[in-house]
């Protein structure tokens, strides 16, 4: 059967589905379908056109070359299709955004045919995704006294690729659609359990909300087909939790517009809004798609008449509704005016959605054209020897004389580009950096490699000291799915320079790690900023920040991010943490005071956590750093000791090297350039010329918060609260509540040890527990299954060579195997011990889930509706976060313990303890 033959087959089966086509990358395919283009009376000769031009992915794709070399070949007349003359042929060309096509055109610019170089040279005008091979091009043919050339230059000198857009509306129409009340994470806009289809932007639109909520949208467009729909959480952040393109992608798929007609499903300016405005991350990808992200405000709290807050018997405070936004409210926003009204009445400043720089995004369609085109406009005004126009806005700077710097700022000068010598930057100011590490996940790596594609990149950035595509999101289930897109994923992220967890040519053997353990081991300086393609992207060495796919694929083409300095948030400690309390304890309380302190004020959010930690090993203290994404921060950063970095890096450059002697390192030998870095580290902070990164005494933060460990007496559990009569406030992070609240009582389901959470010392703690129950009873039952992943396969051997693997698997009903691993997903769970695979298992909730309606113990970081656990009818699924040692018990219970049980069972055990520094 022809390959043409079985795409009409797939056509058909997509049809059942209610989806048109799928785009086609394929090279092979493509030149089945020009040959039956260039046979006139071919049967399929209408539909092949039709697929050539509307329905072939640009960029660097197999096809993209395919169909730019055959454009090239009708306007040198060497072939002719009636429906593509040369002139339409550029404008297919103009399209096809880089790689191939600009080769092509820069063959055309500079041949020697005048009159189509003229028009080759008007399509380049209008791009910038240019690298450094054909910047070349242009440099030389200049150099040599061409003329195209020469104009071309001066055009990107001019930027008139961005001048000459048509300027944004001054006014633009929205409606409203409220999507949730309270946060909206981006599970709902693009669930983790259809992770698999990301890549194919139509069938993973169908996931967004859900059906009924994608009708009432497309019910709004007809209603209003002048206005945009406006997505919107009230009482609420828009877009919390993971790191996902695909989230905005699906809400661009059916609120925005077509970023081309050639090219299909690619959509971009999406509106989007929330009460307490948009996750950080997920604005990232806003801008992305060159789209507008609102904080609308439009609750705040009552307060009476002597200006006191009202609050209800729980002692919350009560909201009041300061404007309306109900589904189907008509709004206009003033992009001049910077104002959001409701007819003539001005309901609030959005200047902050509508900065110079976010202007410029909405105008270009996207950040990356930005980004790209002044690079070429540098690139160019350097090759003229003249200086370059002020075209695009200025670079926001704020620097404070006799003001210190807090360790984000720090950072952030030391990698800043462009910057004039001497000038010291604050937060607040714009700054494009040089990333240090990237990395890339399974799950969202295809869209990665999409976005790679489309800027027409072939090769990483030598600048980056490292990156690394995981094999973690689909770790627990190598299914059908699996192995149609992990396979293609890690063979282009291989060649393109990236480290991968699995060999494409099948040498060394799978690395499922967690892709968070792993950056964090191969952050060897604590001065590093890396870029990760999931939310929980935050080292415990340097500053990190998850992002989406597309801004991954920026880093790993240009080795630069280019984001405002963030303000910080400085968390120190004081007293002393109980004997039978867990470090996880800690990092649940940190969030529960906090709010306590600021009145329910989540002064974290969109800042970065500066927390003072330094006397715990990166290991220990990235379970801090890790949930700053729950705490909705948008980085962290641990400030750390000499000593404890020193033995930090000393285990990363341990664990470096087993990636060698596995045979993971590349040609670039990247791995071994990653230990030699670490140890000039080492050495520079033994020898004192450059200590462990401290902040200044003088440095300003936006607020200082002190926790108090002596008044954490027991184990504190963050609760989904998803029987809360006030909606907003289920599945928020932000219910912390002591063990005591549940009357030792609450029945649990399932319990779950695994995820970036956890760390080898908690493994060590599960073994422990066995023990000393076994001791106590002779033996150990479970009430309630109980599944246990490490997140990494160096924990495991660890553990081997310790003795505490045995007893795991003395007492386990499964234990995993690489030479058999699962081709379904597990669906129903016994009263047993599960030790499944390393990776993400549950928390991901893309491959394994709890059962519906269970009731799941975690120490995972998501409590999401629908993560972990599904709703079932009658019983809300609930997934609540713990330490190891409670999860453990309450799975030997079912039920969660009270704080006798708790003591006794963990009595001699040697949980993670933290003392503040001035303490030791």
């Amino acid at each position: 059967m022809s390959l043409y033959q079985e795409y009409l087959n797939e056509i058909e089966e997509r049809k059942g589905q209610g989806l048109h086509p799928k785009p086609i990358d394929g090279a092979e395919l493509l030149s089945e379908i020009i040959n039956q283009i260039k046979d006139v009376n071919n049967e399929y000769r209408e539909d092949s056109v039709n697929f050539f031009i509307y329905n072939t992915l640009p960029g660097t794709t197999p096809a993209a070359g395919v169909k730019a070399k055959f454009l090239k070949e009708i306007i040198l007349g060497e072939a002719t299709v009636a429906e593509i003359t040369p002139t339409y042929a550029f404008e297919l060309l103009s399209h096809m955004k880089g790689g191939p096509s600009i080769e092509v055109l820069l063959d055309l610019a500079l041949g020697n045919d005048e009159a189509i170089a003229k028009q080759a040279a008007a399509v380049l005008k209008t791009q910038v995704f240019l690298y450094d091979a054909d910047t070349a091009r242009l440099a030389d043919a200049f150099k040599a006294g061409n003329t195209i050339a020469k104009d071309i230059l001066e055009s990107y000198a001019k930027a008139e690729f961005f001048t000459e857009l048509p300027a944004v509306a001054e006014e633009i129409k929205v409606v409203t659609y409220i999507a949730a009340e309270g946060d909206i994470s981006t599970d709902l806009l693009s669930p983790g359990n259809q992770a698999h289809s990301r890549s194919d932007r139509e069938l993973h639109g169908q996931c967004m909300i859900t059906p009924a909520a994608q009708a009432e949208i497309k019910a709004l467009q007809a209603q209003h087909p002048d206005a945009s729909v406006m997505l919107i959480a009230e009482k609420g952040t828009m877009g919390v939790g993971s790191s996902r393109m695909s989230g905005v992608n699906n809400v661009a798929l059916w609120t925005g517009k077509q970023a081309s007609p050639y090219v299909p499903f690619v959509n971009i300016a999406p509106i989007v809004a929330g009460t307490n405005g948009i996750s950080p991350i997920f604005l990232t990808t806003v801008d992305v798609t060159g789209g507008i992200g609102i904080d609308l405000q439009n609750w705040v709290k009552k307060v009476d008449a002597n200006g006191e807050v009202v609050r209800n018997e729980n002692g919350d405070p009560i909201l009041e509704e300061v404007y309306s936004v109900a589904t189907g409210t008509v709004l206009t926003i003033n992009t001049r005016e910077k104002k959001l009204y409701n007819g003539d009445q001005e309901l609030i400043d959005i200047s902050k959605a509508l900065t110079p720089q976010k202007m410029e995004f909405i105008k270009a369609g996207g950040s990356y054209a930005i980004v790209f085109g002044k690079k070429i406009q540098t690139f160019a005004a350097k090759t003229l020897g003249i200086e370059a126009p002020v075209v695009f806005a200025p670079s926001k700077e704020v620097s404070i004389e006799g003001q210190g710097l807090t360790a984000v700022e720090k950072i952030f000068n030391k990698n800043a580009v462009g910057v004039a010598d001497g000038k010291v930057l604050h937060a607040g100011s714009d700054v494009r950096v040089e990333v240090n590490i990237v990395g890339s996940q399974d799950t969202t790596g295809l869209m990665t490699v999409q976005e790679l594609e489309s800027m027409a990149a072939t090769v990483i950035s030598p600048i980056l000291d490292g990156a690394y595509q995981s094999g973690c999101h689909t770790a627990s289930v190598w299914d059908k799915k699996a192995q149609a897109n992990i396979p293609k994923l890690m063979k282009f992220m291989n060649e393109f320079g990236v480290i991968t967890a699995r060999d494409p040519k099948g040498e060394y053997h799978a690395m499922t790690d967690v892709i968070h353990k792993v950056l964090n081991d191969i952050t060897i300086d604590e001065w590093a900023i890396i870029i990760g393609g999931d939310s929980h992207t935050r080292m415990s060495k340097g500053v990190a920040f998850g992002a989406d796919s597309g801004t991954v694929a920026l880093a790993l083409a240009t080795g630069e991010a280019s984001m405002p300095i963030p303000e910080s948030v400085k968390v120190t400690f004081k007293g002393e943490m109980k004997p039978f309390m867990d470090f996880r304890d800690v990092v649940h309380a940190t969030q529960a005071q906090m709010l306590k302190q600021f009145d329910g004020e989540n002064v974290f959010q969109g800042r970065v956590i500066e927390v003072h930690i330094g006397t715990l090993l990166a290991d220990q203290a990235f379970t801090f750093t890790d949930w700053t994404a729950e705490m909705k921060a948008k980085a962290s950063i641990c400030i750390s000791q000499d000593d404890t970095l020193i033995e930090s890096l000393e285990i990363a450059k341990s664990r470096i090297q087993i990636m060698i002697d596995k045979g993971m390192d590349n040609k670039n030998a990247v791995l071994q350039g990653l230990i030699n870095k670490a140890n000039k580290r080492i050495e520079e902070i033994k020898s004192c010329e450059k200590p462990a990164l401290q902040p200044d005494a003088n440095a300003k933060y936006y607020a200082e918060v002190v926790i108090d460990l002596d008044i954490i007496e027991e184990p504190m559990i963050a609760d989904p609260d998803v029987n809360n009569a006030d909606v907003s406030k289920r599945y928020t992070h932000d219910t912390i509540r002591d063990l005591t609240y549940y009357g030792g009582d609450k029945h649990v389901d399932l319990g779950f040890v695994g995820s970036c959470m956890v760390h080898k010392d908690d493994l060590k703690i599960v073994s422990q527990m066995l023990r000393n129950v076994e001791k106590a009873n002779g033996k150990v039952e479970f009430k309630a299954p109980l599944v246990v992943a490490a997140p990494t396969y160096n924990i495991i051997d660890e553990l081997k060579a310790e003795g505490d693997w045995e007893m795991l698997q003395k007492y386990s009903g499964f234990e995993f195997s690489d030479l058999l691993p699962k081709s379904t997903a597990r669906t129903e769970y016994e009263n047993i011990m599960y030790l499944e695979r390393p990776g993400c298992n549950l928390c991901m909730g893309n491959q394994e889930k709890a059962e519906k309606g269970d009731t799941v113990m975690a120490t995972s970081t998501r409590l999401f509706q629908g993560r972990v656990v599904e709703d079932r009818d009658g019983k809300k699924g609930e997934s609540l976060l713990a330490s190891t040692p409670v999860v453990v018990l309450s799975a030997i219970l079912g039920r969660i313990p009270n704080i006798e049980e708790y003591k006794a069972a963990v009595e001699g055990i040697n949980l993670t303890k933290f003392k503040p520094i001035s303490m030791n």
